[in-house]
């Protein structure tokens, strides 16, 4: 079994500034490529070189796949839930920016924070552990908050916020399935399978019933951005981020996730000319210092 750590070590964190980064730089690949490529045919074709890697990384380092071992039933549930995140986000960032629906995505460490100490009692957060997580997204909230007070919003705009309202408390819910079931034991490969797998089934048959065009003539740029979001994101993040949930607390790190829609916004200022505001600036610090108080060690007795 493997050794579980109270708090995240330098090892965790340089890992999780690294998937952060990626996922902030990927709500502007996938909403840059959605004007080309349609959105679930997009994540289809995602997914599939996710997979094609997994089973190619699992047969080299011989990582068993179908062993019996008690992860059917939650590894579906599980991989049910990351597709249905995976078809929010998509949807979502077709019909709203990517920052107001990265807005509400991050929703998800408030569900793990707050459903995970009933399932998991070592879980539990402390008061000025919540006090960390309230002031990291409320940062996060003013980073963005011209988004809400700018012009009206029309029914679609509202949709694709809904869809990352719920695709935020399905990544929740999957955090809470992969850790308080079988699937904590589990490989981080395995893991990822379930997930990988049963998204890569759905996703086409979401697109065949959304009456998506299929095509693989693209841009050049869409095929880079299908390549990273697949080989870098896909399969290389979430396999990293499925070996530290197994590893370390899933609160903290979820609670770390919140640098995520910061980072969105400094490569939105970097990759697009986007105006680097001192709202931006106040959320920065407002994150590090969630971050700090979330990861901060109960002190001794």
């Amino acid at each position: 079994m493997p050794e579980r750590k109270e708090h995240l070590d330098a090892l965790a964190v340089a890992l999780l500034l690294v998937c952060c980064l990626f996922w902030g730089f990927q709500q502007i690949l996938i909403k840059t490529t959605v004007i080309e490529v349609p959105p679930l045919w997009q994540a289809s074709l995602r997914f599939a070189m996710a997979m094609a890697l997994l089973l190619a990384w699992c047969g080299w380092r011989r990582v068993p796949l179908l062993r019996k071992d008690g992860t059917l039933w939650p590894g579906l549930l599980a991989g049910a839930l990351f597709a249905g995140e995976f078809a929010c986000i998509y949807l979502g960032l077709r019909d709203t920016a990517a920052s107001r629906l990265t807005v509400f995505l991050y929703t998800a460490p408030f569900v793990v924070a707050v459903l995970l100490p009933r399932l998991v009692p070592a879980e539990k957060l402390r008061s000025v552990q919540w006090v960390g997580l309230v002031i990291a997204f409320g940062a996060v909230a003013w980073a963005f908050s011209e988004g809400f007070s700018g012009g009206s919003n029309t029914s679609r705009q509202l949709r694709g916020d809904a869809f990352g309202l719920l695709g935020g408390t399905l990544w929740g819910l999957t955090t809470l399935v992969i850790r308080a079931s079988a699937l904590g034991k589990a490989s981080p490969e395995k893991t990822l399978f379930y997930q990988v797998a049963v998204t890569t089934a759905a996703a086409p048959l979401l697109s065949l019933a959304l009456g998506e065009t299929w095509s693989l003539s693209y841009s050049g740029y869409a095929w880079g951005s299908l390549v990273v979001q697949g080989v870098v994101g896909a399969f290389a993040s979430y396999l990293a981020w499925m070996w530290m949930l197994r590893h370390y607390p899933a609160t903290q790190l979820s609670s770390f996730t919140f640098l995520t829609p910061v980072f969105g916004l400094l490569l939105g200022v970097l990759v697009l000319g986007e105006a680097l505001t001192p709202q931006l600036v106040l959320a920065l610090a407002g994150v590090a210092l969630g971050i700090v108080l979330v990861n901060r060690k109960k002190a001794a007795a």
